[in-house]
Order: C-alpha cells, then structure tokens, then sequence
C-alpha cells in the first residue's frame, strides 16, 4: 500500500502535467507550435541567464534566511550547508511535489545535528510567511483588475455567501474531529504526531523570538523581489510581450506561481496557466505559450543543474 502511495505521488502530478501539454498541443495547429519553436529558438539568452541569476540570488537569500530562524532555537548551521540543502529541496519538488521540504529538513538535519521537527517546524513558518506575501500578491493583482473580475463573477452569477458558507460549514466539523482526536493519549500514533507538531509550533514560534526581524523580513522581501524579476526580465524573449507592464505581468506571475505546485515543478500547466492569463491582456496564444516555457525552462534548467551538483557538494563540504 505504502508502494502504491509513493507510486501515485509521482504519477499524478506528472500525469497533470502530461494533461496539460497535450492540451495545449491539441490547442495550436502545426503553423502555431511551429511559432512558439521560433520564438524560443531566437529568444534573446541574455535575459534567460539575467533571469537565471536572479533566481540564483532569490535560493541564497532564502538559505541565509533560514539561519535567522534557527539561530533562537540556539542552532547556528554553516551557510553552505543551508544553501546546498535549500537547492536538494527544490530539485526534490521536481520529482514528488511537496516532497522537498522534507528532504531539505532531514538533509540540514543530518549534517547540523538538529532535530528534524525543529528544521521541519522553521521551514513550515518561513512557508507560513511566504504563503503572506503570495495572498498580497493575488490581492494585488485583484485589486489591478478588480473591474475585470468583478464583471466576471457577476456574469457567472457566483454567491460569495454561499461559498462563504460552504468553507464555514466544512471547516467546523474538521476541527471538532482533530480536537477529539488529540485528546486521546492511549494511541501511540497520536503521541508521536503530538511530539512533531510540538516541535513544528516551536520552529514556528522561532519567528517570535528571532532577534533579527528587520534582516528577516528584508530578505524575505529581496526574495520575493528576485522571483519577479526572474518572470520581469524574460519579457524581453518574446517581442509580443516586450511591451506588457507590471499590470498584466504580475498576475501572470501569480497565477504561474500557482501552477507550479499542481504538477512536477509545474510542466505542462506553467506554460498553459501563464498564457492563458497574458492572452486577457491581448497577447496571442504563441507567443504566451513561448514566454510561459522560456520562463518555465529556464528556472527548471537552474534547479536540476544547481540541485544536482548540491547532492555532489554536500558530502564533499562536510567530510570531517
């Protein structure tokens, strides 16, 4: 059984993204996917390696934020150890979405000497900050086409009291059931997932605690900053898309932030989602799908070569 879950882990995801290729094959003519060719053939390298490196930026940033969350928990890992151990995740998220924060935690885990729960605990808080900025961003992009969307929800005549109600109604009883369930001490499996959750609400509360807020919440905006960025500058591969400004691009950069966790790195659907939500601003199905995957393969090529040579370094870094 245990097989056949870590089986589907891999299989669904790239199965989504399987799906989603063949849509979009099925979705252009012959003429068209011979244009989105063209245009990543003569796409400007300049601005893929300029992308490349803001991403590379954004990786050492965050690695060197996650010492800041460490530190009250009285832990002070090497900075390398962090960063190598940042990119296993990432290259990790490739093959079994999701999968690479637990391997970026056991990985730190193992050469730091610190409790899993505790590293597992400080990357769910730095997610829980991060998961902020991302809320921002979509309500930002909200905001800069409220117009747009509002005439939508209209149209489709969608209740927000009703799905308000819906959430409300559905999360109740979820609560309820854990409460009555954490109660229960003569369950060895309840005991263990308390023991985990202890040490994930400490690295949690290590935010509360941390002595260097203001480095924290610099990095964590540098890092957000170098994400778009990283999306901005591929604007210049296309010639359709060479003119578009932050308004159409901030939600198209939502939007494939999103997609990305739905499949392995998001192949298929990041390409798909980015050019659906560009062709809202004008911007013809080619030539969306050709910046979708300019920017897809670009941050795919950075994660596999840096995530790769980080399974090599670590050990090579680490021989005493």
């Amino acid at each position: 059984m245990e097989k056949l879950k870590a089986i589907l882990k891999i299989l669904v995801p790239l199965s989504i993204g399987l799906f989603f290729i063949f849509l979009t094959v099925n979705a252009t003519s012959k003429e068209e996917r011979e244009l989105i060719y063209t245009y990543i053939k003569n796409a400007d390298y300049r601005f893929l390696f300029l992308s490349i490196f803001f991403g590379i930026l954004s990786h050492l940033s965050r690695a060197y934020r996650w010492k800041f969350m460490l530190e009250p928990l009285g832990y002070k890992p090497r900075f390398i150890n962090t960063v190598l151990s940042v990119l296993i995740g990432y290259i990790a998220n490739l093959g079994i979405p999701r999968s690479g924060e637990i391997l970026r935690a056991t990985t730190l885990s193992s050469y730091e000497k610190i409790p899993f729960e505790k590293t597992f605990g400080t990357i769910i808080a730095e997610r829980l900050v991060d998961m902020i900025i991302l809320i921002s961003l979509i309500l930002l992009a909200l905001s800069l086409q409220f117009e747009l969307i509002w005439s939508f929800l209209i149209k489709k005549q969608v209740s927000m009291t009703k799905l308000l109600y819906w959430f409300f109604g559905g999360l109740i009883p979820v609560i309820y059931i854990i409460r009555f369930l954490f109660k229960q001490e003569k369950y060895p499996l309840i005991v263990k997932i308390k023991k985990i959750l202890k040490g994930l609400v400490e690295g949690i509360l290590s935010l509360k605690k941390m002595p260097n807020k203001g480095a924290f919440i610099a990095h964590t905006l540098f890092i957000w900053i170098m994400y778009m960025a990283m999306f901005y500058v591929v604007k210049w591969t296309v010639p359709e898309t060479s003119i578009l400004g932050l308004n159409a691009l901030l939600p198209a950069f939502v939007i494939g932030g999103l997609a990305i966790s739905a499949s392995n790195g998001g192949i298929g659907i990041y390409p798909f989602s980015v050019a659906l939500m560009l062709a809202a601003f004008g911007v013809s199905n080619e030539s969306g799908l050709a910046f979708g995957w300019i920017t897809w393969t670009a941050q795919t090529f950075m994660i596999i070569v840096f995530g790769s040579l980080s399974f090599f370094a670590l050990p090579l870094v680490n021989r005493k």
